[in-house]
């Protein structure tokens, strides 16, 4: 009697490919958010969308799952990004010169705060006075945003939200310039550049505590992960 094991290696075929592995749950949660950003930047229609999420939820392989997202940049992109990088301090975007938006206060108060569509230059000016820039429900149409701060016997004042990059460069004479470092988690989120000079007054930025950035991406992840529902639902009722 023959007591040595079978080499079951003998039998064994080559390993299976990538692309013909079986597609668990985070693959496909994986080309659905590439899918939902892809929509959100305009590069697919609703119902392209759509569709291609249903196929999604159907794929059974890897590879049937590369099909939906091979002619999307992110698709190839994610593979070669750092999880996170801390946010650099100088802007690395071209900014204009000139401001998109004056904030001026001369023996009075300047203020702007609530729901408001923030430029990438923003200049505030506080002489004899004060200057308010909350930007924690501001819509930023901008990775970059650059805020030049002068205060003259006066104060600015710059909130931000706390997930969001906040870096400052000023100086301060015979004043207070200060700036929060903060760092973002979310490695494509706002970066808020503060400098500028405080003469005889105050420039203090921060985060405003509980305050988070609203951006539309979340809007339309929300409406996206509806018809998601609505497609699984479907593909479920079949």
């Amino acid at each position: 009697m023959d007591l040595q094991k079978p080499d079951l290696h003998k039998h064994a075929g080559p390993a299976p490919a990538v692309a013909d592995l079986r597609a668990s749950d985070a693959d496909r949660d994986r080309v659905a958010d590439i899918l939902r950003e892809a929509l959100a930047e305009g590069r697919l229609t609703a119902d392209e969308h759509e569709e291609r999420v249903e196929g999604v939820l159907s794929a059974k392989t890897v590879g049937e799952l590369e099909v939906f997202i091979r002619d999307l940049p992110a698709a190839h992109e994610r593979r070669a990004a750092p999880a996170w990088t801390p946010a650099p301090n100088r802007p690395t975007d071209a900014i204009p010169h000139d401001p998109d938006d004056n904030v001026v206060a001369v023996l009075s108060a300047a203020v702007r705060k609530g729901r408001w569509r923030a430029g990438r230059r923003i200049h505030a000016y506080a002489i004899f006075g004060s200057v308010e820039i909350d930007l924690s429900e501001a819509i930023f149409e901008y990775r970059q945003v650059v805020i030049k701060a002068f205060s003259f016997c006066g104060s600015v004042e710059v909130r931000v939200p706390e997930n969001i990059s906040l870096r400052g460069t000023g100086v301060g004479v015979l004043g207070d310039f200060q700036v929060d470092t903060l760092d973002s988690a979310e490695r494509d989120a706002p970066v808020v550049y503060v400098d500028g000079w405080a003469v005889l007054g105050s420039v203090d930025a921060k985060p405003k505590r509980g305050k988070l950035v609203a951006d539309i991406l979340d809007r339309v992840q929300r409406a996206v992960d509806r018809k998601v529902d609505k497609s699984l639902r479907k593909h479920l009722d079949r």
